[in-house]
């Protein structure tokens, strides 16, 4: 069993906002000296983890991430007939266990049952605060310090068992992430546009004004991504208690998602819905490494075809990784949508990644 799949993926997003920045424009980042659009790693460990095709293939074995676990707490010791008082005592320090609580505050009073930062609950984690919670309304009582341990290292969702969990007031249970993902960006350079628009009122007979009833702008940008995401098979079943079965799952459903599901932003405005149209799949046990590289110079400024252009500086940079530092993987499989070079199905490249 190979211990690395690693997964390089080109994805082609017409006119789209995938991924704003705090000013509402696409995320980019320089590269070899030319602007790129940017899909953070963030925006698409989310957008696959809670796809319905991802929830569909695991979704009995995924996480809550949350800082309202506390006042989720207290509105069920309230509902079962706790004190308002006790309920906020107590929930304290249940809450308290997954990690710190906010400041009390004079213009908010639940405030300081609220989480500081967001933590990942697995679905036993719940399972034992619901016993708990349950136990505590039966018995009107505060719970005792041994009730609390709550927290487990063993029984893991499988996205906290993919993309980690840190947990600094209680560093025992933190999970090391078995899936590392790269910011997906575009293999040539891009222009930011501004898109100007306007919005007519229906019952504007225009007899009084001709105006427009709104007027807006927006950015946008379209570009061929390439994505890379590293998964070490090891860890990930190490995290899932041995689990091999629900680790090839993992590893299947996620690799379809970040196949076939695009991140949610702008979507209503812009379609931006796309399937990869090439993905190099690599098992084996040697070091990882991305193909990034093969971008440093922006394809475009050559051929007319991103596409093949990109699929072909993908291929070179590959073998020429395998020609200086020998074979960097042990088999591959290869998906390629274009009609010119179609190759591989969706189905053999999930049976290659799941096995």
């Amino acid at each position: 069993m190979s211990r690395f799949i690693q997964l390089h993926l080109l994805t082609a997003y017409p006119p789209a906002n995938l991924n704003r920045d705090d000013q509402g424009s696409p995320k980019t980042a320089k590269m070899g000296g030319y602007d790129r659009l940017r899909v953070s790693s963030q925006c698409l460990k989310r957008t696959w983890r809670t796809s319905d095709l991802f929830q569909a293939a695991v979704g009995d074995h995924l996480g809550t991430r949350t800082k309202l676990l506390g006042l989720e707490i207290y509105n069920k010791l309230l509902g079962g007939g706790v004190k308002e008082k006790d309920a906020k005592e107590w929930t304290k320090a249940i809450a308290g266990i997954f990690g710190a609580l906010k400041k009390a505050d004079k213009n908010d009073p639940l405030a300081e049952l609220e989480i500081e930062q967001l933590v990942h609950v697995s679905p036993a984690e719940r399972v034992a605060l619901d016993a708990l919670i349950a136990k505590l309304v039966a018995e009107q009582r505060a719970p005792e310090k041994d009730e609390l341990n709550l927290l487990r290292v063993s029984e893991q969702a499988v996205d906290i068992a993919l993309f980690g969990r840190m947990l600094a007031s209680s560093p025992a249970f933190n999970i090391e992430a078995a899936c590392q993902v790269a910011h997906a960006i575009s293999v040539h350079p891009v222009v930011i546009e501004d898109d100007y628009f306007t919005a007519v009122d229906d019952l504007n007979n225009g007899l009084d004004d001709m105006g427009a009833a709104h007027i807006g702008e927006t950015r946008f940008a379209a570009g061929l991504f390439y994505a890379y995401i590293c998964i070490n098979r090891e860890l990930l079943i190490k995290n899932l208690d041995g689990n091999v079965d629900l680790a090839n799952r993992a590893i299947r459903a996620l690799t379809e998602a970040a196949v076939k599901v695009a991140p949610e932003g702008k979507q209503n405005s812009f379609a931006s819905r796309a399937y990869a149209s090439f993905v190099l799949a690599e098992k084996g046990d040697q070091q990882p490494r991305s193909l990034s590289v093969a971008y440093l110079k922006p394809v475009g400024r050559e051929a007319d075809d991103f596409a093949v252009q990109a699929i072909a500086a993908l291929k070179e940079q590959s073998s020429s990784f395998d020609e200086v530092y020998c074979a960097c993987a042990d088999s591959r499989y290869e998906l390629n949508a274009l009609p010119s070079q179609r190759q591989g199905t969706l189905a053999g490249l999930l049976d290659f990644v799941g096995q």
